[in-house]
């Protein structure tokens, strides 16, 4: 048995998988998100909580051995831990707003270009510069008090196995890693004014961590790998390593990767090369802010349940009959394709005729225009794969192919802890064979008249887009 552990946002996994990558269990628990006044926090003892939780529930479902473990999560914010990885606060989203003055300050004074020429990312509110910034002037005590600013991966690893603070060139590629030396680089870390906190930054560890499980939620002595976080976590579970081909992540967080051998930090700053266990290889990765939190919200304010959505998305007619919704829910604004840490979401077309459906629809295809906007951005040029909760919605699937406009190799199940398994494997010199882990479980093809009607659609979408991105800026 070979177990995957994905820390996620809202919900916590682990999966148990035999040798061919077939799911023998899966065990789940919801973690809360606490929002308030643009701060966005995780309890990190409820979030190791339910670590241990589902690693005890997939574990007895399935007797036998753990060969080993790979471990998988969220990726930003900042996990403040003591020497021992128990929290000094709660964890700071990625999600979070709070520090968006300096990330306004940062792009005015050419900061946050900087930063970008030398490292390829694209800070935003949510990373761990601008929170760590903003919690040197305004808390500063806390940073006092920790031994280290982790990520979630990073901190659930330190706990399961008692090994000291380490992350992943993932990781720590957004915003302090040089990607060509896979070393953090000082000199941003000066310009962002936290080189009296440099000690807080995690060692790198490449290749990534090994330690063995100290007993809660796997048994004593279990091989564990602190693979990469989510992102190209998934990319690796999906099969997505040959130069040009693409992931996108229908989750909370609407991510777009694209495999790459090219390093261009010339082009317009925004999302990030994520570095990846191979040297030499990145992920040209425009995480959008929002994906399926956006639809969730538009669910819950219109009572509209998840079993209905493929009723309504079929009942209704693309274009949602004249109702758009510019997707950028998120409380800290955009990130990818660009950075504009003010903008919102904006729903227009609107009357007295329009119904739940053209709401859902209109959601579903403003998410399917940024999705496209960001691959497009990334220099997707060959197969694209989709994994994600959103794949769970056969009528969705057939609308992003038609918006996108290519097919669509889904791929269902635990994506993300099938790629942190085959990263521990990796690194264990453990032989699985990664084809047949990472089959699609189908191929969604367009439909040719609906992808010439979204490609005018798309057009429309940039159009309104340019607008409201001006009016985030007045």
């Amino acid at each position: 048995m070979y177990v995957g552990i994905d820390v996620g946002t809202s919900m916590v996994k682990a999966a148990a998988f035999d040798d061919t990558g077939r799911e023998l269990a899966v065990s789940s628990r919801p973690v809360d998100l606490k929002l308030h006044g643009g701060f966005v926090e995780q309890d990190m003892e409820e979030v190791y909580g339910a670590v241990v939780a589902v690693l005890d529930e997939v574990t007895g479902q399935v007797p036998g051995p753990v060969e080993l473990a790979g471990l998988t999560g969220q990726g930003d914010g900042v996990w403040l831990v003591d020497g021992e990885g128990r929290p000094v606060r709660a964890a700071a989203s990625w999600m979070d707003g709070r520090a968006h003055e300096l990330v306004d300050r940062w792009l005015a004074d050419g900061t946050f270009e900087t930063v970008f020429r030398r490292t390829g990312s694209a800070m935003f509110p949510g990373c761990p510069g601008p929170l760590l910034a903003w919690l040197d002037s305004n808390e500063p005590k806390a940073l006092d008090a920790a031994k280290a600013a982790l990520y979630c991966k990073d901190m659930v690893f330190q706990r399961l196995t008692g090994a000291g603070p380490t992350t992943d060139v993932s990781d720590a590629s957004m915003p302090f890693l040089d990607p060509r030396t896979r070393t953090y680089d000082n000199r941003v870390v000066e310009l962002l004014g936290l080189t009296h906190r440099r000690g807080l930054l995690a060692p790198v560890s490449d290749p990534v961590a090994t330690a063995e499980a100290r007993g809660e939620g796997l048994p004593s002595g279990t091989r564990i790998a602190n693979g990469p976080y989510d992102l190209p976590a998934c990319a690796l579970g999906a099969g997505v390593t040959a130069p040009g081909d693409g992931l996108l992540i229908v989750g909370t967080c609407l991510a777009s990767l694209v495999a790459t051998t090219e390093l261009d930090l010339t082009g317009e700053p925004a999302g990030l090369y994520i570095s990846t266990d191979r040297p030499g290889h990145w992920l040209r990765a425009m995480p959008a802010m929002v994906g399926t939190a956006a639809l969730d919200w538009v669910l819950s304010t219109t009572g509209v349940r998840h079993d209905e959505v493929d009723g309504l998305l079929a009942e209704t007619p693309p274009g949602a009959n004249g109702v758009r919704v510019l997707p950028y829910f998120a409380p800290s604004g955009e990130r990818a394709p660009f950075v504009e840490p003010r903008l919102r979401a904006e729903l227009t077309g609107v009357c007295l005729e329009s119904t739940r459906g053209d709401l859902v629809r209109a959601t579903c295809e403003g998410i399917g225009y940024a999705a496209r906007h960001c691959l497009e951005a990334a220099g997707l040029d060959g197969n694209l794969a989709v994994c994600g909760g959103g794949t769970r919605s056969p009528a969705w699937m057939r609308l992003l192919a038609d918006v996108l406009g290519r097919p669509l190799r889904v791929v269902e199940g635990e994506v993300g802890a099938r790629g942190a398994v085959l990263a521990a494997a990796e690194r264990y010199g453990v032989p699985l064979d990664a084809q047949v882990w990472t089959r699609p479980t189908q191929v969604v093809e367009p439909d040719r008249g609906r992808a010439a009607y979204y490609t005018k659609g798309y057009e429309e979408h940039l159009v309104r887009l340019a607008g409201a991105r001006a009016r985030a800026r007045s």
